[in-house]
C-alpha cells in the first residue's frame, strides 16, 4: 500500500484521532497538511513527526466552522503542496450533555457548524481541484452516535447525522469524477475528548478501567480509527464509495 505522490489534508489533525490519521497516511507515503484550532504546539509536534517519516508536512490554524479561515487555509495548502487529493474531515467538538429542552441554542449552532457545515465548506473548496487528480478520497469521521442517538447529546447526534448525509450525497455526485467518499464511525476512543466524556457521563476518572468490559479487551485507540481511514484511501479501497465502517470494538 503506497500513497506516494498524494497529499492529504486532515482537519483536527494535531491531536488524538486526527494525529493518528495524519501519521498513518504519512507512513503510507502521503504528504500531509494538518489543521488545528488552538494547540499550536501540538500541531508543530505532529508536523515534526510526519517529517521524521520522510514526508512533507505543514500546519494551518483555522476554526473549521469559519468559512473565511477555511478558505485561507485551503489556499495556503494548495500553494504549498500543489494539490490535495485526500480530505479527512475529522475536526469535532462534543455536546455539553443537556437534554433537548435544556440545550442552549448557541451550542446547536456551534456543534453542527463544526462537524457538518465545516465539512461542507472543506468539500466545496477542495472537490473541484480533486476532480483533476487521478483519484480523490474524502473520509468523514462520524460516530456510533448516529446509530445510538443517546440522550443528552442531540447537537452532536444531529451534527454527525448531517455529516453522514453530506457523505452519501457527495459520493453520489462525485463518483463520475473518480472521487470516493466514505465514513468511519468510531465508538469510545482513548483521546482527550473520550476521557472527558467518560468522566462527565460516568464519573470514570481513568478510561483504562473500562478495558475489562470491552469485547476485545480494551477501549479503542486512535490508531484503530486511522487504520480504517488508511484502508479507504488505499488500493484496497479503490472500488469502495458511499460506505460506512463502524469501528466499535464489538460493542454493537
Amino acid at each position: 500500500m503506497t500513497l506516494e505522490g498524494r497529499v492529504a489534508l486532515v482537519t483536527g489533525g494535531s491531536r488524538g484521532i486526527g494525529k493518528a490519521i495524519a501519521l498513518g497516511l504519512a507512513a503510507d507515503g502521503a504528504d500531509v497538511a494538518i489543521n488545528y484550532r488552538r494547540d499550536e504546539e501540538a500541531a508543530r509536534e505532529t508536523v515534526g513527526e510526519i517529517e521524521g517519516l520522510g514526508r512533507k508536512a505543514a500546519a494551518y490554524q483555522a476554526s473549521i466552522d469559519d468559512v473565511d479561515a477555511d478558505q485561507a487555509m485551503v489556499d495556503d495548502a494548495l500553494a504549498t503542496f500543489g494539490h490535495v487529493d485526500i480530505l479527512v474531515n475529522n475536526a469535532g467538538i462534543a455536546s455539553r450533555g443537556s437534554s433537548v429542552a435544556k440545550t442552549d441554542p448557541a451550542e446547536v449552532v456551534r456543534v453542527i457548524g463544526t462537524h457538518a457545515i465545516g465539512a461542507h465548506h472543506m468539500c466545496r473548496m477542495l472537490v473541484p481541484q480533486m476532480r483533476e487528480r487521478p483519484r480523490g478520497d474524502i473520509v468523514m469521521i462520524s460516530s456510533v452516535a448516529t446509530r445510538q442517538a443517546g440522550g443528552g447529546g442531540a447537537p452532536y447526534n444531529m451534527a454527525k447525522a448531517a455529516m453522514e448525509a453530506l457523505a452519501a450525497t457527495l459520493a453520489n455526485e462525485e463518483k463520475k469524477h473518480g472521487i470516493r467518499v466514505n465514513v468511519v464511525a468510531p465508538a469510545l476512543v482513548d483521546t482527550e475528548m473520550g476521557r472527558r466524556l467518560v468522566k462527565g457521563a460516568m464519573g470514570v476518572e481513568d478510561i483504562r478501567t473500562l478495558d475489562a468490559g470491552m469485547p476485545f479487551g480494551r477501549v479503542l485507540a486512535p490508531e484503530d480509527i486511522a487504520d480504517a481511514v488508511r484502508f479507504f484511501v488505499s488500493d484496497g479501497g479503490a472500488f469502495v464509495t458511499g460506505q460506512r465502517i463502524y469501528v466499535d470494538g464489538g460493542m454493537g
